[in-house]
């Protein structure tokens, strides 16, 4: 294991750890284009199950130690939602808003052309819009190296809203779980963006009552339920959610610490900390948002008996939708594969979890590797086949 002092795109200090063991990470690549400055880096976790799946960010201050964790991340993503992709992230360490944005996406797609399709299918990530999507795609020469492409080049964008509908089936899941009636129960969403909004909708449609929205303005609190058609609307003309007639505007902070059957953070990583984890009220949280709190501050709610669906698991929708758009499916047939894997892998973790009294974290992780451990058998007795039968 070596331990790194790195940074993250926050510019805070922090210690990284790359660990290398049975999983990874495989490859761990450096690229530069003296032309147009950029440097990039991509990290190949696992292959096991198929090419690496991750997307590429652009920002000037993330590290190889920050790109190496989201693509690990991305193996157990996958692996737990079934899928025939291993694991992988890239990053572009540039200024998102430099003049010469396209140029060092072009730059970037022609340097790891060739891992790409075998070894790598990008996605978009931060900083990495339908334009840079599509000036990858056209520059590496390969539809098929990339997910998250415009409509008209064949994609399935995730504005669509595949990650925010597989967050609200796992949510689903856990009120069932809790013994929690979806049409009795009351929401609170942190983020009004992407993923909060359709998370917000689908849960809506069937009869969840939506009390609490954050944005980057406040909390927007709605005793009765916002009516989420007409929060959205108000969102798109004002700017914010704060704006809806006749809620109570509380700041963000408060939105954790209501009385509420479910807490969705969905916007900013580490917002559930020792600061406020002993304030929470909720009886569910589901993460649709990567990290919103770390491990330990898991451990403490499930002590506290309240069930913590982890990210990996809830907002794998996005990823789902990207294997089918890789092979050429549609918009409904994303949709009801993404029904069909977070609903069963949701309930197989909580199954798992409660046979095992384990954390729900650690249940998830615990098939994921399975599933991969299994695929690196069946790859050691190919590539034994194959040795035998060549040294015949």
């Amino acid at each position: 294991m070596i331990i790194l002092l790195g940074k993250n795109v926050k510019g805070i200090v922090i210690m990284v750890k790359i660990k290398y063991d049975e999983f990874g990470p495989e490859k761990i690549l450096e690229v530069y284009d003296p032309k147009t400055k950029m440097r990039g880096f991509i990290v190949i976790h696992s292959t096991v199950l198929g090419p690496a799946k991750g997307g590429i960010r652009m920002e000037s201050d993330v590290t190889k130690e920050e790109v190496y964790g989201l693509a690990q991340a991305m193996t157990w993503k996958c692996a737990l939602a079934d899928l025939p992709f291993g694991g992988g992230k890239s990053s572009i360490i540039a200024d998102p808003k430099a003049k010469n944005k396209q140029e060092i996406v072009a730059a970037f797609a022609r340097a790891i052309k060739v891992i790409c399709l075998n070894n790598y299918v990008a996605a978009p990530d931060m900083n990495m819009g339908e334009r840079e999507i599509e000036t990858f795609a056209k520059t590496n020469g390969d539809l098929k190296s990339i997910t998250g492409k415009p409509l008209n080049m064949g994609g399935l964008p995730h504005e669509l809203g595949s990650t925010g509908f597989g967050v609200h089936l796992s949510t689903l899941i856990a009120l069932k779980h809790k013994n929690i009636d979806v049409k009795e129960s009351t929401i609170a969403i942190e983020g009004y963006g992407n993923v909060g909004q359709f998370t917000a909708k689908f849960l809506s449609k069937k009869g969840a009552k939506i009390v609490a929205i954050s944005d980057s303005k406040g909390t927007a609190y709605f005793e009765d339920g916002f009516d989420v058609e007409k929060l959205t609307k108000i969102k798109t003309t004002t700017k914010s959610v704060i704006n809806y007639p006749g809620c109570i505007v509380k700041t963000t902070k408060e939105l954790f610490e209501l009385e509420v059957d479910v807490l969705i953070p969905g916007a900013r990583p580490e917002v559930i900390t020792k600061t406020n984890v002993n304030n929470i009220k909720a009886k569910i949280i589901v993460e649709a948002s990567n990290i919103p709190m770390s491990y330990e501050m898991e451990e403490i709610l499930h002590n506290k008996n309240i069930l913590v669906i982890p990210d990996f698991v809830a907002n794998a929708g996005g990823v789902i939708s990207s294997y089918v758009e890789y092979i050429g499916g549609n918009n409904d047939e994303a949709f009801k594969m993404i029904e069909e894997k977070i609903t069963k892998n949701t309930q197989l973790m909580l199954q798992h979890a409660k046979e095992k009294g384990l954390i729900p974290r650690v249940a998830a992780l615990e098939i994921a590797k399975a599933r991969i451990k299994k695929a690196m058998i069946k790859r050691q007795e190919k590539e034994l086949k194959e040795n035998k039968n060549n040294n015949i």
